[in-house]
């Protein structure tokens, strides 16, 4: 199956103050506030959405290409991508802008400073679709994951425009983009992701109801944490997946994006929604249990048995060789 992510390629600098913020915050001053804290740790992790997205499909044997934009600072990361089995060809590299990055300081009680530099996240509006379809001969999915706003919308025009099957998830970006534009983005959907909170966003900035939603798009799949996943569908029954539980829950970051990869990879292998919501339960398990979006490792093995203890010997016996065949052919093309 032919797919294409579209999304934010970017990198995360976090630091860690051993203090806590509010000791030096003078009330009185709070319009001239000018500081600095020594920090004691500094961690550099790859990220963004489009990436993180890309790089499960690769590790479940997927060969995705990668569309977006990145700056001159990305040589070494996409060549780790590349190794990984992630096609970059149709990344941007800006000449005058840095990878999208964010930096942020933690403090002894959790609090944080953040700032977020879209950098040459700006330019993936200059990607384009056709090129990659011309390339591989057509396309059989464009996830349109978070990036920057217009480049979401041109995409999804582009989909829509030359036939291209389509996967909406707009996430982070509700918040900042108005109910015309998400509409835009939502409409003719394949499928819809969002978390439960997004969910209601969503209705409430586009002023359709679920229902209305649903007129729109083919499956809309919303993630709920420990509750696991719901699929819902123009008609039929809601569809529960629970959630694959583990003890070893260290990280958050980027636990949707395995989700998306996951499901997406079933959808590629031509199972059920049910069993490919499974498997994005437990790829979204594995990031998990790491720090940053991308230090997990995938045996298949190991996957495999944590499918059958979630979810019973059926979905092992159904997934775990289209994981191993996909796997090994991709390690041998590698």
């Amino acid at each position: 199956m032919r797919v294409v992510i579209t999304g934010s390629i970017a990198l995360d600098h976090l630091m860690t103050f051993p203090g806590r913020f509010a000791e030096h915050l003078i009330a009185d001053h709070a319009d001239e506030v000018s500081l600095s804290f020594l920090a004691d740790g500094l961690t550099v992790r790859r990220g963004g959405t489009g990436a993180n997205i890309a790089l499960g499909l690769a590790r479940l044997g997927h060969r995705p290409v990668l569309a977006g934009a990145a700056g001159p600072d990305f040589a070494d990361y996409r060549a780790d991508l590349e190794n990984e089995g992630v096609d970059n060809a149709f990344v941007r590299i800006s000449a005058e802008q840095y990878t999208a990055r964010f930096v942020c300081t933690t403090d002894a009680v959790g609090n944080q400073i953040g700032t977020f530099y879209p950098g040459a996240m700006s330019e993936a509006r200059e990607v384009y679709l056709r090129p990659v379809a011309e390339r591989l001969g057509g396309v059989d999915l464009v996830l349109i994951a978070p990036d920057d706003p217009d480049a979401m919308l041109r995409h999804t025009e582009e989909c829509r425009r030359d036939g291209h099957p389509f996967a909406a998830d707009p996430s982070q970006q509700l918040a900042r983009m108005d109910g015309p534009d998400i509409r835009q983005l939502v409409e003719g959907a394949r499928y819809l992701f969002t978390n439960a909170y997004e969910r209601v966003l969503l209705c409430q900035k586009t002023g359709w109801s679920e229902q209305e939603v649903l007129a729109r798009v083919g499956q809309w799949i919303t993630t709920r944490g420990r509750d696991g996943v719901s699929i819902d569908g123009s008609e039929g029954p809601r569809i529960d997946v629970p959630a694959v539980r583990t003890e070893d829950e260290v990280d958050p970051t980027g636990v949707g994006d395995g989700f998306r990869a996951g499901f997406v990879s079933g959808i590629a292998w031509g199972l059920r929604p049910e069993r490919a919501a499974e498997i994005g339960c437990a790829l979204a398990t594995l990031v998990l249990g790491v720090a940053g979006p991308q230090g997990y490792e995938l045996e298949p093995d190991r996957f495999t048995a944590m499918l059958t203890s979630a979810y019973g010997a059926d979905s092992a016996d159904e997934i775990g060789p289209l994981l191993r065949a996909a796997v090994r052919e991709a390690g041998a093309v590698r």
